[in-house]
């Protein structure tokens, strides 16, 4: 025993106040990563996180294709390939690192713009820990994921399938559907993660995307019943596309093989289109009233919490997804005055120059460039401009030391933009 007296105790908030959580309904996820780096992101330091190795890869590469500094990072590559790849990670600029959970532990690279999720993580707690590597030097970042109906069925199968005791697997279930419930939260998304952790958010955040457009909701009791019943009339061992064809009414060849034309809920779903039957199925299963059955081969199965809503003893309301947003420029996303001066000084040549700079500095000394200054120590310099070495002194990050180190260097710098 340590055997301390007095000892002082410091708590901290769970919360991440520069970090805007957003979750984005999955249509093709490349692309709409693409339009993310491109649109907010297309100078920054990233993690994008996928679920599996060869995912990791395929997805590293075809950034690359597309003409981004991407690296893979995962268990299974060869560990000079890994060390070489977490160093140029930390110690170059704009760098994007696509990655299993494997990485980020004890990295510590302040300057992470964003973290991108391909895939469903598998609970609140690794979501928390994987989108905490962004924005350590407390300057705005982006926590951004794309997220559908196929990762809540592949997710459930994942542990459903699993070898872990039956307890163990339960608990895996119970952390998932918090997770899908933040997935489907219509509310701040500071305020779900935090009630996660026992911890109240005094009020909305006017960051995420549920507090920027709020979400609308719709009395879904009756769809909800036509789909359950679906599920229920052929036999609970169909996959979701399968079902909205039988509600759209539409005689598929599958469709007329188990002769499911006849049923009463043919055709019965005609004034709802395909994406909204998408939609539906998608919270149903997220809120548990369907579960995946592994026996049939990833058929949708109804729980006892659908009894209910069959009987007509239930309300559902789900979240209206909204249209594809269209491309925009990151000023016009950006939610506070913050956010719109970071995103503002990648358009200032000077920025780049003093960038240039502390990544000169950075290799002559082989430490990463934030050990130089962190990036709002630069910010600092380039709103303010300082003169003189007493000027430049007065800077957040600048103490004696690197004023003595660097000062000399980012005035020369400054002058010249001047």
């Amino acid at each position: 025993r340590l055997a301390l007296e007095r000892a002082k105790q410091f708590v901290s908030s769970f919360d991440r106040p520069n970090i805007r959580y957003r979750v984005t309904l999955k249509d093709n996820a490349r692309k709409q990563l693409q339009t993310f780096l491109e649109t907010e992101h297309p100078n920054d330091a990233g993690i994008v996180y996928c679920l599996s190795r060869r995912k990791v890869e395929e997805t590293a590469a075809w950034l690359k294709d597309q003409g981004w500094d991407a690296l893979p990072y995962h268990a299974g590559l060869d560990a000079s390939l890994r060390s070489k790849n977490q160093k140029k990670f930390l110690r170059e600029e704009g760098v994007i690192m696509v990655a299993t959970v494997a990485f980020g532990m004890g990295i510590d690279k302040p300057n992470v713009r964003f973290v991108a999720h391909l895939d469903l993580p598998k609970s609140m707690e690794g979501y928390y820990q994987e989108t905490g590597r962004a924005g350590r030097d407390g300057q705005p970042a982006d926590a951004w994921m794309a997220y559908g109906l196929g990762d809540v069925v592949s997710m459930r199968q994942m542990l459903l399938s699993g070898d872990a005791p039956e307890e163990r697997k339960r608990v895996e279930l119970q952390k998932l559907d918090a997770l899908l419930g933040f997935c489907e939260s219509t509310t701040c998304r500071h305020q779900t993660l935090l009630r996660y952790f026992g911890e109240e958010h005094p009020g909305q955040c006017n960051e995420c995307d549920n507090c920027l457009s709020p979400v609308d909701t719709w009395d879904a009791t009756q769809a909800a019943q036509m789909a359950l019943s679906c599920v229920y009339r052929t036999g609970q061992r169909f996959g979701v596309a399968h079902l909205i064809d039988v509600l759209l009414g539409k005689a598929t060849p599958k469709v007329e093989q188990f002769n499911h034309q006849q049923l009463s809920t043919f055709g019965i779903g005609k004034d709802l289109a395909q994406q909204q039957w998408s939609s539906v199925y998608r919270q149903l299963v997220a809120a548990g009233f369907i579960n995946v059955d592994m026996e049939a081969y990833g058929g949708l199965k109804l729980t006892e919490a659908a009894r209910p809503v069959l009987r007509g003893e239930k309300e559902v309301w789900l979240r209206r997804d909204a249209e594809p947003a269209k491309r925009k420029s990151s000023k016009a996303e950006r939610g506070s005055r913050l956010r719109e001066a970071f995103a503002g000084a990648n358009e200032d040549p000077l920025w780049q120059v003093l960038k240039a700079k502390r990544m000169e500095l950075a290799r002559e000394q082989g430490v990463p460039p934030y050990v130089i200054f962190h990036d709002s120590t630069l910010l600092e310099m380039l709103n303010r401009k300082p003169k003189n070495l007493i000027e430049l002194g007065q800077i957040n990050g600048v103490g004696q030391s690197k004023l003595t180190r660097y000062g000399d260097d980012f005035l020369q710098v400054l002058k010249g933009a001047g």
